[in-house]
């Protein structure tokens, strides 16, 4: 999955809430507390509200690059990569909700965040830990203030990407690199950064999403039309590309940042981890859309696919022209949306060392020095496919990876690890899976950007 803006309310820094929920523990008996009972939440999302809500963080930018993920390893690795990484990432999500559940009910707390659950895991865990739990919050809020500023990047290349590709159509005789779009970019983005209360960017949030549903028929429309009968595929292609294939579907299907908001807001919670339950099934659904589309998108332009779909589309038919545009309509949009959340949590960081008659200015200078950092990167890797697969290595993992991993194997420490301590074995492996994806993901994406620099 990917970014959402669903994820907001999990990113404000709330230091305050977890003491509070400590004291409450405190002051109180020790009879059961089941946070679901206690939950008050003002309007309750549905069962099948929650299932959209997890579905739509999943459509996006990820499923248009699945294609070129599949390109670089083939069709049968291809296949069993995304199940592979749908699986590890669908029990990250349910240890992590399990723990925060527990931690819920020891510190006597409807609900928690993100950020709340890491904090209080270190802070009623083994005594050792204990004074890292400020620290744990801290780095949870840089991976995921970095998620956000890498994921906002790859948006930039996403529509600077998509507007050569118009311009150079309209206007073959104008043809500039797509570092030139992504820096014209720069000042429209600063100008819709500048919009700071959530209520306002929902218009953007309905209208991208309309965009966004008219891009996927008119991409799946030319997908499965005429797939050639004699394609160039490979069954399995050299192991060198697969770090960037797992990177990419990370980047692709890791939406840990978007749970914990939709299951704290669920009228039915105990419907969410259950069998089949929301996340059991959102992830099915993902995994074969996303199987799907990389397949039969790499079956369709093989390695000639791009890193979105979207630009493959003939730059000769009004249909895919639409297509390309509302793709770029649809980013631009998303991006003030997903910008909204790391500016929270920085600027909740840093108000309070300013004096308060300079916060106005605090704001736009902050807003604009990150939309310049997001740009800044895009340039500096103007390869969609190869920052999809830096920022996915790098961010994605670290949060839906070692983060959940981390925090159950401490939960557990002197709680119990099981018949043979197999939560830590199994953490151990996941630990392992995430420093492959890490290392070999940036390995193989900053190796090809330099190979990419030295051609003349």
């Amino acid at each position: 999955m990917e970014m959402s803006s669903t994820s907001i309310d999990d990113l404000r820094v709330t230091p305050s809430q977890t003491q509070s929920t400590i004291t409450l523990n405190k002051n109180h008996d020790d009879e059961e507390y089941n946070p679901f009972e206690n939950r008050d939440v003002p309007h309750p999302t549905s069962t099948l509200g929650s299932f959209i809500h997890m579905l739509k963080s999943s459509l996006g930018t990820g499923t248009l690059a699945m294609p070129a993920a599949f390109r670089n390893t083939g069709i049968i690795p291809g296949c069993i990569g995304t199940v592979l990484v749908a699986c590890i990432a669908t029990h990250c999500v349910h240890i992590l909700v399990s723990t925060s559940r527990d931690i819920c009910r020891e510190v006597r707390a409807p609900f928690l965040s993100y950020t709340d659950t890491c904090e209080n895991v270190f802070k009623m865990g083994p005594k050792k830990t204990r004074p890292l739990s400020l620290h744990v919050r801290r780095f949870v809020d840089c991976a995921m203030a970095g998620m956000c500023l890498g994921g906002t990047s790859v948006y930039v290349v996403f529509i600077a990407s998509s507007l050569k590709d118009i311009v150079d159509h309209f206007a073959p005789e104008h043809k500039y690199p797509v570092q030139v779009y992504c820096a014209i970019l720069a000042v429209p983005l600063i100008l819709i950064t500048q919009i700071r209360y959530l209520k306002f960017l929902v218009p953007f949030s309905v209208f991208a999403n309309l965009c966004l549903f008219i891009t996927l028929v008119i991409t799946y429309y030319y997908t499965f039309r005429e797939i050639p009968k004699n394609s160039t595929v490979e069954l399995v292609k050299d192991i060198s590309g697969w770090p960037l294939f797992l990177s990419t579907a990370v980047f692709a299907m890791e939406g840990i940042n978007v749970v914990m908001p939709v299951e704290n807001e669920m009228r039915h919670p105990e419907y969410f981890l259950s069998c089949p339950g929301v996340l059991n099934v959102t992830m099915l659904c993902v995994t074969l859309l996303y199987g799907v589309t990389g397949v039969f998108g790499y079956l369709k332009y093989g390695d000639q696919v791009l890193g979105s779909i979207t630009l493959n589309l003939p730059q000769t038919e009004i249909l895919a022209m639409v297509a390309k545009i509302l793709v770029a309509v649809t980013v631009f949009f998303t991006y003030c949306l997903q910008m909204y959340a790391p500016m929270d949590i920085i600027w909740t960081r840093i108000k309070y060392r300013m004096n308060k008659k300079y916060h106005n200015l605090g704001q736009i200078g902050l807003r604009t020095f990150s939309v310049i950092l997001t740009v800044a990167l895009a340039v500096a890797v103007p390869d969609l496919g190869l920052l999809i697969g830096l920022v996915g290595a790098i961010f994605f993992s670290t949060l839906g990876l070692l983060i959940p991993a981390v925090v159950q194997t401490a939960h557990q420490w002197d709680r119990g690890l099981g018949r043979f301590n197999y939560v830590l074995w199994k953490n151990l492996l996941l630990l392992i899976f995430y420093f492959i994806v890490l290392i070999s993901g940036c390995y193989s994406a900053i190796s090809a950007i330099i190979e990419k620099a030295r051609k003349p």
